[in-house]
């Protein structure tokens, strides 16, 4: 039974418990994987997936999906209908599209949180022109990387 009504907000944890036979009741931790979005980040991305989505465009299990959101290679938020999602521009056929791990790095290395990187992926820029994500399409990675470098300084 868990402890918390519904899924633990960012950053949070939830105590779920349960029964262990011949332990009796224990408890463990699950970890909230995905940040909470607003609703105008929301209508500034457009197409979502979700993750189950995500596993069968990319050909592999949910489990690795999740694995791809542990290690930073993907982003998923918690959209303001509570449903978790993957912007649908991530992907390009059965693939993540070139790039977008390594600026993911990036922005996060900027200290950049999940709603703030995805939010600057798809706010247009004039110097590139158009959105991050779109020059990230395009295979204009670099020009992308430098800008987000440029905004740790």
């Amino acid at each position: 039974m868990r402890r918390t009504a519904s899924h633990p907000a960012e950053g949070e944890y939830a105590l779920i418990d349960g029964n262990v036979t011949g332990l009796g009741t224990a408890g463990t931790w699950e970890i909230g994987l995905v940040a909470q979005i607003d609703p105008v980040t929301d209508a500034l991305v457009g197409d979502w997936l979700s993750l189950p989505e995500v596993a069968a465009r990319l050909g592999i299990p949910s489990s690795r999906v999740k694995q791809l959101l542990r290690d930073r290679k993907l982003l998923a938020v918690t959209r303001p209908a509570g449903g978790r999602g993957v912007p649908a521009a991530f992907l390009e056929g059965a693939q993540i599209i070139k790039g977008l791990c390594g600026t993911l790095t990036v922005l996060f290395d900027c200290g950049f949180d999940e709603k703030e990187a995805l939010r600057w992926l798809f706010t247009a820029d004039d110097t590139l022109p158009g959105t991050p994500i779109e020059a990230l399409c395009s295979r204009r990675g670099t020009e992308v990387n430098r800008r987000a470098q440029a905004l740790a300084f």
